[in-house]
């Protein structure tokens, strides 16, 4: 029952930011399509609400007495302020390939390629830098618990930003 309420919640939030993209570009010929379909503005919102609600999906989902959540949410805004720091760089590598889209060299996408794998890198350390931390504070098996959720939830926010993401051109020679 739960991985259902993280799927549903998760993919109605991701439904509602991916609907903006579709209907932008609803009806543009494949070739044609505006990469750059979410504002900073729209998306720093976006990225709020989603934010907000990890944060519930973590309250509803990690079961916590009064002594263990007075310890573990200071730590989980913690991280989650460490991790959005990361996510800038990932955010702003999206806006960048969005910039560039069709114009894009050899050499500008393998180093918008290295630093999307070292944002991942960097996630996945943060995460593992943490899970002593959580740990320690409210137990090993809801420290694995949150560790669980949280990247659980990332991997669905990745998976819908990707799946909206075009690939790379390559030119025709």
């Amino acid at each position: 029952m739960t991985n259902q309420i993280v799927a549903t919640m998760v993919t109605a939030t991701l439904l509602a930011l991916t609907g903006m993209a579709s209907a932008q570009t609803a009806g543009a010929p494949a070739a044609d399509k505006d990469v750059h379909v979410v504002s900073t503005q729209d998306l720093d919102m976006l990225r709020k609400d989603i934010r907000s609600q990890k944060k519930q999906l973590m309250a509803q989902n990690l079961t916590l007495s009064d002594a263990d959540a007075t310890k573990f949410w200071p730590i989980y805004d913690q991280y989650v302020a460490e991790l959005s720091k990361t996510k800038d760089k990932q955010y702003a590598m999206f806006q960048e390939y969005a910039d560039h889209f069709g114009t894009m060299t050899d050499e500008q996408a393998s180093s918008l390629l290295k630093q999307l794998l070292d944002v991942d890198v960097g996630a996945t350390q943060l995460r593992a830098k943490y899970l002593p931390i959580v740990s320690k504070a409210i137990g090993g098996k809801k420290g694995a618990t949150w560790a669980q959720l949280d990247r659980r939830i990332q991997m669905m926010v990745d998976l819908q930003l990707s799946s909206r993401t075009p690939l790379v051109q390559a030119q025709g020679k």
